[in-house]
């Protein structure tokens, strides 16, 4: 049944808690590649965190189904939660792949890469923290896209050593797949923040 009015329907808690999942997500991921240590634990850890933000994700749609009158678009709050779903999906993907693959150690690509994607979950849960008051919102969003460009540039110079002949081979295409997904991971961060800024253009 839907509700005339939004009834304790407070869909910026909920993004709140779902940025802050994204946002501990990824610091969780930054740990394991520094210390690198642990492995098994540190992804089930971050598995856990994945399947925290699923539930807020869920509690999302579920109330944007049943309310009728909403604070920000539909389609909007729809994207945004997907989008900050996708992020920590993204994050915990690149973890399990660690494990899967049977890496033993990091490379300092991959602690920069992963700092890069860190440095953009806090600016997301910051950016999320103003959507309600909509304060200072592009200068988060912008600072995402920076980042992004910087992962990005990393990125495929880091591919491009993988393949100067001096790796295993077994190693090039391991890292090459983690390089890809740590981009990837950025990409989504992007996807966020052109979200929010969608947001803003209409509101003004």
């Amino acid at each position: 049944m839907f509700s005339l009015f939004p009834k304790d329907e407070n869909f910026f808690a909920l993004f709140t808690r779902q940025a802050a999942l994204v946002r501990q997500g990824c610091e969780q991921l930054q740990e394991m590649m520094e210390k690198f240590d642990r492995l098994e634990e540190r992804a089930k850890s971050l598995k856990d965190i994945e399947h925290q933000g699923d539930l807020v994700a869920h509690e999302l749609f579920e109330r944007l189904n049943r309310t009728f009158i909403t604070p920000l678009e539909r389609d909007d709050i729809h994207d945004l939660a997907s989008g900050l779903d996708d992020v920590l999906d993204a994050v915990e993907a690149i973890a399990s792949r660690i494990v899967l693959f049977k890496i033993q150690n990091t490379t300092p690509q991959a602690r920069e890469l992963t700092r890069i994607v860190t440095a953009a979950g806090v600016q997301i849960e910051q950016a999320v923290d103003h959507l309600k008051d909509f304060k200072g919102l592009m200068s988060f969003t912008i600072e995402i896209n920076r980042l992004e460009n910087e992962a990005d540039g990393l990125s495929r110079q880091a591919v491009a050593d993988l393949f100067n002949g001096k790796h295993d081979f077994l190693d090039v295409i391991r890292w090459k797949e983690i390089y890809g997904r740590l981009e990837n991971a950025a990409d989504q961060c992007e996807d966020v923040a052109n979200t929010i800024e969608a947001i803003v253009l209409k509101s003004r």
